[in-house]
C-alpha cells in the first residue's frame, strides 16, 4: 500500500493558512494557534501532520523536468512554441522573473518548509515514545525542501522555528547560500541521529536516506572530505538491481537500489484540474513525457515535453544497456510494432523512457493519476557521489575507481569496461558517468552548474547569471526581496 494519502479534513484545516497563500511573505490569518492547541493532543495528530508534510514532495514534477530541459540533455517540446511558455523560455535560456513555473516551484517548496515548521512550533505540546524519530522525518523533509530552494534560487529566506504570519510582512531577507546550507546540514545531522535504518511504510525517510542527502549536500559545496565518510555508511546496505531498466518499471518500485523514493498512487478519485498538481495523488509529471496521439502497445499518449536530444542518445556506447532504458527511440519502436504518434514541437524522435506514460498505469483521470514513483536518490547515485568525493578530495582514487566501475559493470553486463584513469581524467569520467546513469532523472543541470561545466555544455548559458534561476517577481513586489544578478 502506498504511504502517501490525502490528509484528512482536519489536517486540511490545520494547514489552511499556509496552503491558501501564494507567497513566502503572506498575510492570510495571523492568529490560528488555537488550531494547534486543539489539534496536537494525541500521537496520531502528530503522525497525521507529518504525513501532510510529505505531501508537497508529490508536487515537485517541475523540478525534475527543468533539471533536464535547462541542460543539454533534452528540449522543451510540447505542442507549440507557446505550450507551457515557462518551460520554453527555460529551454532557450531566456527565462525571467515572471515565469509561472519557477513561481510554482518557489511556492510549493515553501509550503513544505512551512508545514515542517508548524510541527517544530508545536514540538513541546505532547510527549510520546516515537516522537524523536517522527521529528527526524520532519527535519529530513525540511532539509529536502531547502536544498531544492538553494539549488534553484541560491540565497533564499531562511526561517526554521515557526511559520510565517502577517506580522512578518515586508521583513524577510534572503539568507546566504552558506547559511542555508548550514541549516540543511544541521537538520540532516539531527535527522540521522534519530531516524531508524528502515521504515515499515515505503517512502518514509530513513537514516540512510538522510545520510545520502547529507552526502549530496556536502558534494554541492565541494566538501569532499565530509561527503566521503557519510556516503560510506550506505555501502553494502543497498545493491544495484541486475537489469538497469527494471527499476523504472512498476515492478521495480522501492527496489534494493532505492534509497529514497517519492510515492504516488492511482487509487485516489480526488483530482482537480484547477488544483494541479496538489489536487491529485498521481505523478502529474509523467503525462508530460509521452508521445502525442500515441496508438500502440506498451505506452500511452502524453504531451511530448522534455524530449531527449540526439546528442544524448548518441553519447552512449552501443552496448550500454542504459541507453534504451533511458531513451525511447520512437521511430524504431513504431517500425517494430506498428505504433503511430504525432510529432510535437522540437521533435527529436526520442522520449524519456524512465518516466513515460505506460499503458494501464493511470486511474480515473488519466493525465493526473499516473502511479509512477520518482526515484529521488538511487544507490547508483550514491556510488558515483562517493567516487567523486574520494577522487576530488584527493582521498583515494582506487576507491573512486571501484565505485565507478560497479556502476559500469551493471551498465555493460561485464568487467571489460573498467575505468583505470586517475586524477582529473578520472574526475571527468565520473562526471560523464553520472549523466549516462542519471540522465532524464532531473539531475543534469545542477550537476553541470556545481562542477563548472554549464557554460561549455548549455547553449545560451550566461556565466554569472544562469547558475541560479530568478526570484519570482511576485516575491520581489510583495516581499521586497533582492533579485539574482542578471535578471
Amino acid at each position: 500500500m502506498k504511504f502517501y494519502k490525502h490528509i484528512s479534513i482536519l489536517i486540511a484545516i490545520f494547514f489552511f493558512a499556509s496552503a491558501c497563500s501564494d507567497y513566502v511573505d503572506y498575510a492570510p490569518i495571523d492568529d490560528y494557534q488555537i488550531t494547534a492547541d486543539v489539534y496536537f493532543n494525541a500521537q496520531s495528530d502528530y503522525e497525521a501532520a507529518v504525513v501532510g508534510t510529505y505531501d508537497p514532495l508529490q508536487w515537485m514534477y517541475l523540478n525534475i523536468l527543468i533539471g533536464d530541459i535547462a541542460s543539454d540533455n533534452s528540449l522543451s517540446g510540447g505542442e507549440s512554441a507557446t505550450d507551457v511558455i515557462g518551460l520554453q523560455h527555460i529551454d532557450d535560456m531566456v527565462h525571467n522573473p515572471n515565469n509561472d513555473n519557477l513561481t510554482s516551484i518557489w511556492k510549493w517548496l515553501y509550503e513544505g518548509v512551512n508545514r515542517a515548521n508548524y510541527l517544530v512550533e508545536n514540538i513541546d505540546n505532547l510527549e510520546f515514545d516515537s516522537k524523536a524519530a517522527l521529528y527526524g522525518e520532519v527535519y529530513f523533509l525540511r532539509a529536502y525542501y531547502y536544498f531544492e530552494l538553494v539549488k534553484f534560487f541560491g540565497d533564499v529566506p531562511l526561517f526554521t522555528d515557526r511559520r510565517l504570519t502577517a506580522s512578518d510582512s515586508q521583513t524577510l531577507l534572503r539568507s546566504s547560500k552558506a547559511d542555508v546550507y548550514a541549516q540543511i546540514e544541521l537538520d540532516l545531522i539531527n535527522a540521522i541521529a534519530v531516524l531508524p535504518v528502515a521504515q515499515a511504510q515505503k517512502g518514509r525517510a530513513t537514516k540512510f536516506a538522510a545520510q545520502a542527502l547529507l552526502g549530496k549536500v556536502y558534494l554541492f559545496q565541494d566538501k569532499f572530505s565530509e561527503a566521503a565518510p557519510v556516503l560510506e555508511n550506505l555501502m553494502g546496505v543497498f545493491s544495484l538491481v541486475t537489469n538497469y531498466g527494471d527499476q523504472f518499471l512498476k515492478t521495480g518500485e522501492n527496489s534494493s537500489e532505492s534509497v529514497f523514493e517519492i510515492q504516488y498512487t492511482n487509487t485516489s478519485e480526488w483530482w482537480d484540474w484547477g488544483y494541479t498538481p496538489q489536487g491529485t495523488e498521481g505523478n502529474f509529471g509523467v503525462i508530460h513525457n509521452g508521445p502525442r496521439a500515441f496508438d500502440g502497445p506498451t505506452y500511452a499518449s502524453g504531451w511530448s515535453f522534455n524530449i531527449p536530444t540526439a546528442d544524448l542518445f548518441d553519447s552512449y556506447e552501443d552496448d550500454d544497456t542504459r541507453r534504451n532504458a533511458t531513451i525511447l527511440d520512437i521511430v524504431a519502436f513504431a517500425d517494430q510494432t506498428g505504433a503511430s504518434y504525432a510529432e510535437g514541437y522540437k521533435h527529436t524522435g526520442y522520449f524519456n523512457n524512465k518516466y513515460i506514460p505506460r499503458a494501464g498505469e493511470s486511474g480515473a483521470q488519466t493525465e493526473l493519476n499516473y502511479l509512477t514513483n520518482y526515484r529521488a536518490i538511487r544507490y547508483a547515485d550514491v556510488l558515483l557521489m562517493a567516487a567523486e568525493a574520494n577522487n576530488r578530495g584527493n582521498i583515494d582514487d582506487g576507491i573512486a575507481q571501484t565505485y565507478l566501475n560497479l556502476v559500469r559493470a551493471r551498465a555493460f553486463g561485464d568487467e571489460n569496461h573498467k575505468i583505470t584513469a586517475t586524477g582529473s581524467t578520472l574526475t571527468q569520467a565520473i562526471w560523464d558517468e553520472r549523466n549516462f546513469e542519471l540522465a532524464m532523472e532531473g539531475h543534469r543541470f545542477f550537476d553541470l552548474v556545481r562542477t563548472g561545466q554549464a557554460a561549455n555544455k548549455i547553449s545560451g548559458f550566461v556565466t554569472g547569471k544562469h547558475e541560479v534561476f530568478p526570484i519570482p517577481q511576485q516575491e520581489i513586489d510583495i516581499s521586497g526581496l533582492t533579485q539574482n544578478a542578471g535578471y
